[in-house]
């Protein structure tokens, strides 16, 4: 029996309060100094309510090359195409090999899977060399292609899938037989369906995952107008003899925030549903 006291939940409440103010208030500041100009930061008396110049500083971000080397708008545009092709690459070789491990016998078959496995030991820090060096003698360099395909591979979505799959019932497998339907059809109709809240789930991680993306952008990008947001950032922040104008990189930094809270939002219940379901 559950006891209902009155102020049994005030002290959890209040903790978790403050947590969210102590996370919130950085990403306020930042709010707030995106909307004042250069002086009024740089005098370290910052008010902690809104400025007069948002609209003047989201303009010059977004349209102005700057410090950064391109327009925001057009980092952002890089960022988007990267992220997206990301997800949706890691996805979709994910789900097709996690399909051909559990539902296909072939040689070797255990053999594959440990291969996928053991590439979670191999992040792309530890391979970058070799993986750049294939890159430039492809001429990816500077391209969307070199942006992602080298980042595509994924094992754990391939076992995240494998271990999906393993839970889906034999019943359907022969009901599906019996109807007549093919591995393509039983793939698309039945096993496409029931992954949808684990794909949401991947998705939004696997977005994030390629949105924040750092040191393999830098490396194979060396035109402004193929960089990254993030590294975008790390340009505006760097220290030259040009004095940094912190309006505009409070700016950037809200606007690179933008993309990945939406895609959190707009599938927020399928992404949770997709983390806590135990059956399907």
């Amino acid at each position: 029996m559950v006891e209902n006291r009155r102020f049994g939940n005030l002290i959890p409440h209040l903790v978790l309060w403050a947590g969210v103010g102590i996370v919130a208030f950085p990403v306020y500041l930042a709010l707030i100094a995106s909307t004042h100009d250069a002086a009024t930061i740089a005098n370290g008396r910052m008010p902690l309510w809104p400025g007069v110049h948002a609209l003047e500083n989201y303009r010059r971000a977004l349209t102005e090359s700057g410090m950064a080397g391109a327009p925001v708008a057009q980092m952002l545009l890089n960022s988007l195409v990267t992220a997206l092709a990301i997800a949706a690459g890691k996805i979709a070789i994910s789900l097709l090999s996690a399909y051909a491990l559990i539902y296909f016998r072939f040689p070797l078959r255990q053999a594959a899977f440990w291969a996928i496995f053991v590439t979670l030991m191999l992040p792309v820090e530890v391979r970058i060399y070799p993986t750049y060096k294939v890159a430039a003698d492809l001429r990816l360099l500077d391209t969307y292609a070199g942006l992602t395909l080298p980042l595509i591979a994924s094992a754990t979505a391939t076992l995240l899938y494998r271990q999906f799959f393993l839970t889906v019932p034999n019943e359907l497998v022969e009901a599906s037989r019996i109807d007549g339907a093919g591995p393509v059809r039983f793939f698309f109709d039945t096993l496409l369906p029931l992954s949808r809240t684990t794909t949401a789930a991947l998705f939004v991680i696997l977005f994030i995952y390629g949105w924040n993306q750092y040191l393999w952008p830098i490396l194979v990008t060396t035109r402004g107008d193929m960089q990254t947001v993030v590294i975008g950032l790390r340009k505006m922040t760097t220290i030259t003899d040009q004095l940094t104008e912190w309006q505009l990189v409070m700016a950037t930094a809200m606007l690179a925030m933008l993309p990945p809270v939406l895609v959190v939002v707009a599938m927020q219940k399928l992404f949770v549903r997709g983390l806590v379901e135990t059956e399907k």
